[in-house]
């Protein structure tokens, strides 16, 4: 059965991508979007009543009507047992340390890329899978391998001579270009070679992110185009 998840960010352009990330991951199903505190609040109320509660929040911190965190706390008191990934840019570690006192499984810092959120909210089924079913665990090592599961290391890998830096920075350029680019416009907007931008966007074809299609109108060869999914 798929785990339900709630999407919690304010930028729509980003809870779009953070819903398709979550659906082209085997074992989710996006439960709903919402763009503030309090609409997520009343999303996981109607999902408790109609007995489909939402299993997991991926939630932004920097809300219009509140910090993330306040809300973490609030569906605590509201009785709600969905559990947090946090994905925020902020890197304060005292927000850290707050993320982890109010239940944070996860925390992924803003930017990151779809490969980076499938393999936390992979580790995250693994996690649960590691606890499922009724009865008591074995003895220690069984609660260790649980928790060791939950904080597994990022196995996400990226072909030889790609960085996850630049990844980042050339999918934040074809995101923000509802038209698509060209790999020499994309080179230019990230600042890097053009068979650079090139070898990065046909990754972000073969990840399935991106799609790319000739551009006809010019003289000479069509340009291939890119566009964000």
């Amino acid at each position: 059965m798929s785990i339900r998840v709630l999407v919690v960010e304010d930028d729509p352009v980003a809870a779009d991508a953070h819903a398709l990330y979550v659906e082209r991951t085997p074992g989710f199903v996006v439960a709903g979007v919402a763009h503030s505190c309090a609409e997520a609040l009343r999303v996981l109320d109607r999902a408790r009543l109609a007995g489909e509660p939402v299993e997991l929040l991926l939630l932004d911190l920097n809300l219009p009507d509140g910090h993330g965190l306040q809300l973490c706390r609030k569906l605590r008191a509201a009785g709600h047992a969905t559990e947090v990934i946090a994905v925020t840019s902020a890197r304060e570690l005292a927000t850290v340390r707050q993320a982890v006192s109010v239940g944070v499984v996860q925390y992924l810092l803003k930017p990151f890329s779809g490969a980076a959120l499938r393999e936390r909210l992979a580790t995250y089924a693994r996690y649960r899978e590691s606890l499922a079913g009724a009865g008591e665990a074995t003895g220690q090592h069984e609660v260790d391998q649980a928790f060791a599961t939950l904080r597994a290391p990022d196995r996400t890998t990226l072909p030889k001579g790609l960085t996850q830096a630049t990844l980042d920075t050339v999918a934040a350029v074809l995101r923000a270009a509802p038209d698509g680019l060209s790999a020499a416009t994309a080179a230019t907007a990230a600042g890097v070679s053009r068979i650079t931008a090139r070898r990065y966007l046909e990754h972000l074809v073969t990840t399935g992110l991106a799609r790319r299609a000739p551009q006809y109108g010019q003289v000479g060869r069509p340009e291939l185009c890119y566009h964000w999914l």
